[in-house]
């Protein structure tokens, strides 16, 4: 890796003469949340007076690079630009095709934005993001966990569900992780199903930074996030535009037509492009995606989206009516109503034998006793059954949400006093 500062032409990959490429990229690395080291492009706006910054988020097994050439022919000089290699992708650390979860990608996305923020000024709500496919997922899943002021965004072929050709492979790759553990998955896509254009297709098969295998784990979590996100896409306000391939062999168009129904920006646009295969912003004829995300893009910059006001939400809007249909009674002969009633009753059954079900039953499921057993997290009943009972409802997602919580306040607070004690400060908790 050269020295950081250094500039950098292009790349080829970026299927463009060379002779037409002005504007040069820095090459930059920063640290993530966990000390992974994260490779990055950063393209200075060619005017002193920046207006915005883009950040370009690549495909799955792809990196950077190949987000390049959308610098120069997007056409907005008056804007700097970003394009990361994603951990494990590229040149970036980690191991190859792999991240902890697709949570980690996340909050890599959120340091990313932190690392652009401290080092050249740029707030966020002076940025806007160009993602496709698995990045498209990732930029979406940030935007609605993290709910930054963003600008804008554009999603190109996200990949909600992604098209694997053998029958139930999604739940057979499930299956053996759990039995296995993780293993990888090799993408066979071939270079001609993703775009028109030979020079990408040249590029995509000499690319040795090309990583083709991707973990279970991130596979399996995908499937899970995007069916989240889609389904609570309401919760999205940042404006959006939705450019979708015509002719996508790699991912499923359904599940892309509901997220854009379900999204709640009032700013928000959907785009079908005949004929286009999935690599949208790498197709032989992609000006016609950029003519579309240009326009969007200057306008966003140049008149900003009022903000969305939330604080009647608790009186009127799609979570009140989702917490209404919650405490609605249900009739007991109901499909839902029966399920219920057997939850119920299988945890008053449990608590003959789990210690933790019997704890909360005896003082409540939100008592400081049962939050302590949940952080010990130690499996404790009547045999073996009772063990393996309790274990199961230590393991209930909302339980190791807890205790994700307790380790996030953990290095909140140990990163606080951290940095008080640097600054020569005492440091004091108010509980």
């Amino acid at each position: 890796m050269p020295p950081e500062g250094d500039t950098m032409l292009h790349e080829q990959i970026a299927a463009a003469p060379a002779e037409s490429l002005a504007r040069q990229a820095q090459e930059r690395t920063f640290r993530s949340h966990d000390g992974t080291e994260i490779f990055y492009r950063f393209w200075p706006a060619a005017s002193a007076d920046a207006k915005g910054a883009v950040v370009l988020f690549h495909r799955g097994h792809e990196h950077g690079g190949r987000m390049a050439h959308l610098v120069d022919e997007l056409s907005m000089p008056d804007h700097a630009f970003y394009a990361w290699d994603a951990r494990g992708n590229g040149r970036s650390a980690g191991e190859r095709g792999y991240a902890p979860s697709f949570s980690a990608l996340l909050r890599d996305i959120d340091c990313f934005m932190r690392e652009i923020a401290a080092r050249d000024g740029i707030a966020v709500r002076d940025i806007a993001l160009v993602a496709q496919s698995f990045g498209a997922v990732l930029a979406a899943a940030w935007v609605h966990d993290y709910a930054p002021k963003l600008r804008a965004m554009v999603l190109a072929s996200p990949a909600f569900s992604v098209k694997l050709y053998v029958p139930f492979a999604k739940e057979g790759i499930a299956l053996w992780q759990k039995i296995k553990g993780r293993f990888f998955v090799n993408s066979y896509v071939k270079a001609k199903l993703l775009t028109h254009d030979p020079v990408r297709i040249a590029s995509f098969e000499s690319d040795k930074l090309i990583t083709r295998p991707i973990a279970s784990n991130i596979l399996v979590e995908l499937y899970q996030h995007a069916a989240r996100i889609v389904s609570d896409a309401r919760a999205i306000t940042v404006p959006t535009q939705l450019l979708l391939s015509g002719s996508d062999w790699v991912v499923r168009p359904a599940p892309q037509h509901e997220f854009f129904v379900n999204l709640g920006s009032r700013i928000k646009e959907r785009h079908v492009l005949p004929g286009f295969f999935h690599d949208t912003l790498g197709e032989r004829d992609r000006e016609k995606a950029l003519d579309l995300i240009r326009p969007f893009l200057e306008a966003q910059f140049q008149t900003p989206a009022p903000a969305v006001d939330l604080k009647q939400a608790d009186i009127a809007g799609y979570t009140r009516d989702e917490a209404d249909r919650l405490a609605s009674p249900l009739d007991l002969l109901s499909p839902k109503g029966l399920y219920w009633a057997m939850s119920r009753a299988s945890i008053r059954i449990g608590s003959w034998f789990s210690r933790g079900m019997k704890i909360g039953v005896s003082t409540g499921f939100d008592s400081g006793s049962t939050l302590d057993y949940v952080y010990e997290n130690e499996a404790r009943g009547l045999g073996p059954i009772g063990r393996a009972v309790d274990r199961t409802f230590l393991d209930a997602i909302g339980w190791r949400g807890i205790r994700q919580r307790k380790l996030n306040l953990e290095e909140l607070i140990g990163s606080s006093l951290a940095t008080l004690k640097a600054a020569g400060r005492p440091g004091h908790i108010l509980d």
